[in-house]
């Protein structure tokens, strides 16, 4: 059977900590990006531009987030979801095959909040899989739509027999968005909840990958002193069988 390993990872725009005493992550995010060896990562609050940022740290890279965070060979997909005053983030997928198409979705549910879907169809072994990176707002009304928004445009952009992965951070502390997916035929992995957050001492599973079409292999969330400082979620990693 082929297989395809999935990571999902909330990198905090690369930065930790706040004012004077914030540090620039990303470059330590690069590395750990790479050591997830992983065939798809899919990445939230991914920095495009960030004008002060850019002033403060004399080491921020010269290429947008999602192209430095990937690893050689690698394509990068970013598709914006906020715009602030000094720059603009959003979801970033990285590719270790060949993406032949992809497109954003608006899913602000409020103005206080700008959320967004990227949707990639990346060829794995000669199969077409969809890939959809989600970042589901703080209110729980608010996933809850951003929810039905989601399930509408599976059914308008991937076809049923299409395998299917949905990653990303769901905000869920409960088993709401688990509960919806469901019934769209997305699953997660049973058993023990993969703690995600907060990094420094996990308590809650805030980040999932959920599969429709293929055959759940594994779940992990590396461990170690490391993983807690570039982040304040920890990644987590998921690996699939492939229909044959």
């Amino acid at each position: 059977m082929n297989t395809v390993r999935v990571a999902t990872y909330n990198i905090h725009k690369g930065v930790q900590g706040m004012g004077p005493q914030r540090r620039l992550e990303i470059h330590n995010l690069g590395h750990a990006v790479e050591q997830l060896d992983a065939d798809i990562v899919c990445l939230q609050e991914v920095r495009k531009v960030h004008r002060r940022e850019e002033q403060y740290f004399t080491q921020w890279p010269d290429l947008p987030q999602a192209d430095f965070l990937a690893p050689e060979g690698y394509e990068a997909i970013y598709r914006t979801n906020a715009y602030t005053r000094d720059g603009e983030h959003g979801n970033a997928m990285l590719s270790r095959w060949p993406v032949t198409r992809h497109q954003h979705e608006d899913m602000s549910d409020h103005r206080f909040e700008q959320r967004g879907l990227l949707h990639s169809e990346v060829l794995l072994h000669d199969q077409a899989v969809h890939v959809v990176v989600v970042h589901l707002g703080l209110i729980r009304a608010s996933r809850a739509r951003q929810i039905l928004q989601l399930q509408r445009f599976i059914l308008r952009e991937v076809p049923h027999d299409a395998p299917l992965l949905v990653a990303g951070d769901f905000n869920d502390w409960g088993d709401m968005v688990q509960r919806a997916l469901m019934t769209s035929g997305l699953e997660t992995f049973l058993g023990p909840r993969q703690r995600t957050f907060p990094a420094r001492l996990p308590l809650v599973q805030l980040d999932y990958v959920y599969a429709r079409g293929l055959t759940p292999l594994g779940v992990e969330v590396p461990r170690g002193r490391n993983w807690w400082r570039m982040s304040d979620h920890l990644p987590l990693i998921a690996e699939f069988g492939l229909p044959e």
